[in-house]
């Protein structure tokens, strides 16, 4: 079986022009079914954007390569398009896609077809085949040059091997390397092939062992790892390092072998030792503590971001659309259809620490962290304590309350994993379905009520303090409440602030148009996104390619009161994200007082402007401290080369 194949003519458009990647895919699964591949293309298409969820399947250098496996196939086969304009890809080097392959592999099939696929991914990597595909002027050139270079790559009949003498021999492998993407098909092959091409390059022996979706081939010996000098391992899953121990071992991602196989080869053998401790995986280099905690913290706070997003817009939406004259004391829910609004976004808010902490404990523990963090985050949000099981507005921890306890239930369940190795293997079948859910569900019942009334009290504290500054100074006190909102982004000294802010609505006039601490404290939580969003505009050359990509959501976000669209950009780089949208968040909060403005609702950015009081000054304040917080950012971080 060749290439050709599995490529036919229909499966095959040229000079194709789709508007963004969602077009460029529904594209290539019209072609995967024209060509006969497919049982169910819904059921495919799905798939494969399952699979680009997971991580983009653009190479680089204006190739992508989307795939998957599915039992929506029916045989296995290829499409193909070239984009002379490119599309948008999320490529890692922000380049469009202008070459596209889009592969079909039956869910149960079996290794051969996956072979003749790994051939398609090691010839992608040749510029010139790359050029002449983009250059065919009908399908059947398009195919003559696949044709072509498959022949010149790997002829049919290879010729008989002849004996190498002794002394030519080669005496083993300087760099072994493992590759392995989650699917197993593309990115695990063209990493193998980038590496081995450049070791032959730099004169450096390389041998790579690919764990793709048909198994491991290639396999790395024991008398090879012996003589290596070091070790690379380009993979985005769980790669077995117990054969690796003592040996100096650099890991990263997949991509990495692809974009930097040169990079890789030369800072391996610098890379620290790697050893493995009694059977538990221990990471290398690069995946230390410290990046272990940021990794499980980002899982936790990438799956709560849609809840915040959703639920704060359709709030939003329920102020904008409610009449606070009919009951100031209901503004939101009012009117039915602010009501309904309002509701909906309050169930995705009321889920939201949960599943921030229920989906950090999954990264810690895998599946049996999960609920025991998500109900730990639930704790955190009711204040349960010894006393008050039910819950205690005095010892409510939220977001802090419900970060600790993401993590302490993953480790708690690590511990008992252990702990449960022990028992008899009878009990083996019981330990997911009786023995980790309750005896986790306990232990973080009790650890939640003893913490939650220490950590409340820091809460209460902060609140205290500010309560005391409105006093004095209405200028310190917009530029304080506006600066915590930037602090934590939705810490306990965010939080402080917004409780404090929304506690002055009681008493505001609503013919004067509000509280001017509670349009000082939104206005600090609307500057950070947005000062990101044009730092990210203007100062592109300060970001990476995925941050240049996603800055410019934050502007929707910004507007609508969500800060926590900044904290991928804080958690990130701190040091330098965390003062620039303090100073700017801090400056729009004084303005925002000197102007005299006021917000009557609590929520809402960007659509209670219309029942604002001086909505006018309240822009005003926020575009200088958004510049502010964007100066200041541009000023602290150092250019990308």
């Amino acid at each position: 079986m060749r290439i050709t194949d599995l490529l036919r003519a229909e499966g095959i458009s040229l000079h194709a022009s789709p508007a963004d990647k969602n077009q460029a895919i529904d594209l290539l699964v019209t072609l995967q079914e024209k060509a006969g591949n497919l049982a169910d293309p819904d059921q495919y298409k799905a798939d494969i954007l399952a699979r680009e969820a997971q991580s983009t399947t653009a190479i680089g250098s204006g190739i992508a390569v989307p795939h998957a496996k599915s039992a929506a196939v029916k045989r296995p086969g290829l499409a193909a398009i070239t984009v002379p304009g490119g599309v948008e890809y999320d490529a890692p080097d922000g380049q469009p896609a202008t070459l596209l392959f889009m592969i079909a592999a039956p869910k149960d099939g079996g290794d051969t077809h996956l072979e003749i696929l790994s051939r398609m991914m090691v010839m992608l990597m040749e510029e010139d085949f790359c050029r002449k595909l983009l250059a065919a002027k009908d399908v059947e050139e398009f195919l003559a040059v696949v044709d072509a270079q498959e022949t010149a790559k790997y002829p049919d009949e290879q010729p008989a091997a002849q004996e190498v003498p002794a002394e030519e021999a080669p005496k083993g492998y300087s760099i072994l390397a493992v590759t392995a993407c989650p699917t197993g098909i593309a990115h695990t092959y063209m990493a193998a092939e980038a590496l081995e091409k450049k070791g032959q390059e730099l004169g450096i022996p390389v041998k790579v062992e690919t764990q793709g979706s048909g198994g491991a081939k290639n396999v790395l010996t024991r008398e090879e790892i012996a003589g290596a000098e070091a070790i690379v391992i380009a993979a985005d899953k769980d790669v077995d390092l117990a054969r690796f121990d003592g040996k100096p071992l650099l890991r990263v991602p997949v991509s990495e072998g692809i974009r930097a196989p040169e990079e890789l080869i030369r800072k391996a053998p610098q890379a620290p030792v790697y050893h493995h401790d009694g059977g538990v995986v221990v990471e290398a280099a690069g995946e230390g503590v410290g990046r272990q905690l940021y990794k499980q913290l980002m899982n936790g706070v990438s799956h709560m971001l849609p809840f915040v997003i959703g639920g704060g817009i359709l709030i939003a939406l329920a102020f904008l659309l409610d009449d606070p004259s009919i009951d100031y004391a209901n503004f939101g829910t009012n009117t039915p259809l602010a009501a309904w609004f309002k509701n909906i976004g309050n169930a995705a808010f009321n889920v939201m620490l949960p599943i921030l902490a229920g989906y950090i404990a999954m990264a810690v523990a895998d599946r049996p962290g999960l609920m025991v963090g998500f109900v730990g985050g639930s704790l955190a949000v009711s204040g349960a304590t010894f006393a008050a099981p039910a819950g205690d507005s005095a010892s409510v921890s939220g977001f802090l309350g419900a970060l600790i306890a993401g993590f302490v239930a993953g480790y708690l369940m690590l511990g008992l994993r252990k702990l449960c190795d022990r028992l008899p293997r009878a009990l083996e079948g019981i330990k997911p379905v009786l023995i980790y859910p309750v005896a986790g569900l306990l232990l973080i019942g009790l650890f939640m009520c003893f913490i939650n009334p220490f950590v409340g009290l820091l809460n209460n504290a902060l609140y205290s303090g500010l309560a005391a500054m409105n006093e004095g100074s209405k200028v310190l006190l917009g530029f304080v409440v506006a600066a915590m909102m930037a602090i934590d982004m939705g810490g306990p000294f965010n939080k402080a602030a917004y409780l404090f802010g929304t506690s002055t609505l009681a008493a505001a006039n609503i013919a004067a148009g509000g509280s001017d601490v509670m349009a000082a404290v939104m206005i600090g939580g609307m500057v950070p996104p947005i000062a990101i969003a044009l730092a990210t505009t203007f100062f592109k050359n300060r970001f990476t390619p995925e941050e240049r990509k996603s800055g410019p959501v934050n502007y929707i976000m910004g507007l609508c009161f969500i800060t926590e669209g900044a904290i991928p950009f804080a958690a990130s780089d701190p040091l330098r994200v965390l003062p620039s949208c303090i100073v700017g968040s801090g400056v729009a909060g004084a303005l925002s007082m000197i102007f005299g403005c006021a917000s009557p609702a609590p929520h809402g950015g960007l659509f209670v402007f219309p029942v604002m009081h001086n909505v006018l000054g309240y822009l005003v304040s926020l575009v200088a401290g958004s510049l502010v917080g964007m100066v200041l950012l541009a000023a602290l971080k150092k250019k990308r080369s």
